[in-house]
Formats: C-alpha cells, structure tokens, sequence
C-alpha cells in the first residue's frame, strides 16, 4: 500500500515506551491524545480509539520512532488491524525537533511531535519482515550475544592467570567449554533455518559468491538488512547500513574531511568491517578499486570504509539481478568511475528465470 496515491487526512504520532504507548492523533490542525498499554489489549484499545476519533484505515497515517522489539510488536499489531504504520529513524525526529524549536521533551510532547512529523514529511511506509526474516534475526543476535559474553569470559580467564589466582578458573573454563557447545548450535540452527527456507537460502547463495563474505556475514546480511529486493538501489542499502560517504565544506573555511556517514544500521556495519579487508585481498574487484583509492592518496580506514561500500553495491547486484557473482562480467564496468558503472550495470542485468 502506497499512500503517496491515496488522500491522507488523519496523522497519528506514537511515542514508545516499554510499558505504555502515547499517542496523539492530528485531525483539521487539532491533537487529541491517548495513553495506552505496550501490549495486546492495548494495541485492541488503541485500534477501537482511533475510529472512535474518526480515523479511517485507508486515509490515516501512522507514525513511530524505530525502538527495537517495543515498537516492532505495535507496529505489528497496527499493520495486522490495515493502518498505515511508518517507522522512522530516531534521528530524524530529533532533527525535526529542533527545526521546531521543541522547548519540552515528555512522552506526550514527542508523541504530537511525531504526529506533525507524519504530517511534514509523509515518510514511507513500513513493511513488516515476514516471519522467516525475524526468526533469523533473533537467532543471529542471541549468537552474537553468546559470542560477546565468551569473549568476556576469555577477557577474566585471562586477567585469572595474569593474578594468579586460580580459586575460579574451573568455573571459568567450564563456562567457556558450555558457550562453545551454545555458539556451535546455535550456528547450526542458523544454518538449518536458511537452509528450510527457499527464498532464505536463494539469496544466501547469490551473497556467498562474493570473494570476501562468509557465512556468518551472509546470515547478518539477511537478518538485519531483510528482503534486500525492497531497497531501490545499491545506494539506498549503503544508506541503509550507514556507509555512504558523508562530506563536510562550506564556503572558504569549512573543508573538513569526508567520513562515512555511520547513521545507519550498526550492526550490520560491524558485520561488514572484517569482509572489507579481506575482499580488498582476494577479491578481485576490490583488489583494483582499493589500489585505485589508495593511489589517490586515501587513508587506510577510508579505503576499508570504501570497500564495505562496494561491497553493499555488490551484495544489492546480485540478489536484484539473481545471478551470482561474477568477476569477469564485473570488470568491464571497473575502469569507470571507481566501479559505480560497474554497479547500475549489475543491478540491471536481467534475472535469472524461476
């Protein structure tokens, strides 16, 4: 549903919060506002309150900031009852805020705030990840968070031996050997549920053809950045991801240096760091574009930051195009503008056949 070709004349903002939602619907300039419960009968008694006020599902447009598995659960609950849900970056609220000369920042001050955000700037509309997509998500986070707490476990295994104190290593180590056991199934499940679903493991293959990413970035890729195919362009995933270069000159003093932009998806950005270095080693369009950067005179970490743009470029090409990676064809385009050719030409390239 597009409402870019329908007449919106309701605006809802809603302000997330762990146990409760504010919400503040904008009707002919007025706000009216709604304190609710984050949870099933809440999102019930928020749906029957908005037609209470007159909203109707197909002229209404709703708007909440993006909070993680707070506001997932609503936005779920509210695409299911036919509104239309956006779900927006937090730092574009906050920018509006201030273009606004917001004075008061309280649940209900954001929640109208959202409201004539909504209204402003009619950001797009939020399609839901299907469940095969978010059950990998949870899988990929819970690994990364086992991951994270063994590496802690490593850090104090460690700091022990470093003492000499020894009364705890036992605990320790069989702390780490029962993390091994979690991290390695887990793994395993992952792999098993991409594998259980076609459309999953379609793209998995067309990511891992890529010199340069492996499984573990392939599962990250598809958990975090979902159906690539929604995204309009290589460009707009790298916007995505918060890899987009970011300049900063103005006038004759202001010539600050040009950054990535880093207002993305962090997660996925980690996930990219490491596959960077090693396609700018063995895979061969990277090997040309980052001797190319380098030879301009770029810094070591922007060619990285380069590389993991170039390599979002070629994880868009060749999921859009169903057609697996293939150096020989990419070459053609490299020689141009720094490899840009190269991906509007890859993304164009017909699919494949079902």
């Amino acid at each position: 549903m597009n409402e870019a070709t329908q007449v919106i004349s309701v605006f809802v903002g809603i302000d997330v919060s762990k146990s409760k939602l504010d919400c503040a619907v904008l009707i002919n300039g007025k706000i009216k506002s709604k304190v609710v419960s984050n949870d099933r009968p809440g999102f019930a008694l928020l749906n029957a309150w908005l037609q209470e006020r007159g909203a109707v599902c197909d002229s209404s447009h709703l708007c909440m900031e993006a909070t993680g598995p707070y506001s997932e659960q609503v936005a779920l609950a509210l695409v299911g009852f036919g509104w239309i849900v956006s779900v927006v970056n937090p730092a574009r609220i906050k920018g509006f805020a201030i273009s606004e000369l917001a004075r008061n920042k309280t649940d209900r001050a954001d929640a109208a705030l959202l409201a004539r955000f909504c209204a402003a700037m009619r950001p797009s509309v939020w399609t839901p990840p299907s469940p095969a997509y978010r059950q990998l998500r949870a899988l990929v986070e819970r690994l990364q968070a086992l991951k994270d707490m063994r590496q802690q476990e490593a850090n104090r295994l460690e700091a022990h031996h470093a003492s000499a104190e020894t009364t705890v290593l036992p605990n320790v180590k069989s702390h780490i050997a029962w993390l091994d056991k979690q991290i390695a199934k887990l793994q395993r499940d992952i792999n098993d549920h991409i594998d259980g679903h076609p459309e999953l493991k379609q793209d998995a293959e067309l990511i891992a053809s890529i010199p340069g990413i492996g499984e573990a970035t392939v599962a990250k890729v598809l958990a975090y950045a979902g159906d690539l195919r929604r995204f309009a362009n290589g460009k707009a995933l790298a916007a995505f991801i918060g890899i987009c270069p970011r300049q900063r000159q103005s006038g004759s003093s202001v010539k600050g240096r040009t950054m990535i932009s880093r207002s993305g998806h962090a997660g996925l950005r980690k996930a990219l760091y490491m596959p960077g270095l090693v396609a700018l080693r063995y895979n061969p369009i990277l090997q040309v574009f980052g001797a190319r950067m380098k030879a301009n005179g770029l810094a070591p970490k922007a060619v990285v930051g380069a590389a993991m743009r170039k390599l979002a470029h070629l994880i868009y090409g060749v999921v859009k195009s169903g057609k697996p990676f293939d150096a020989n064809f990419a070459m053609r385009g490299v020689a141009i503008q720094d490899g840009i050719s190269y991906c509007r030409e890859y993304e164009s390239r017909p699919s494949a056949p079902p």
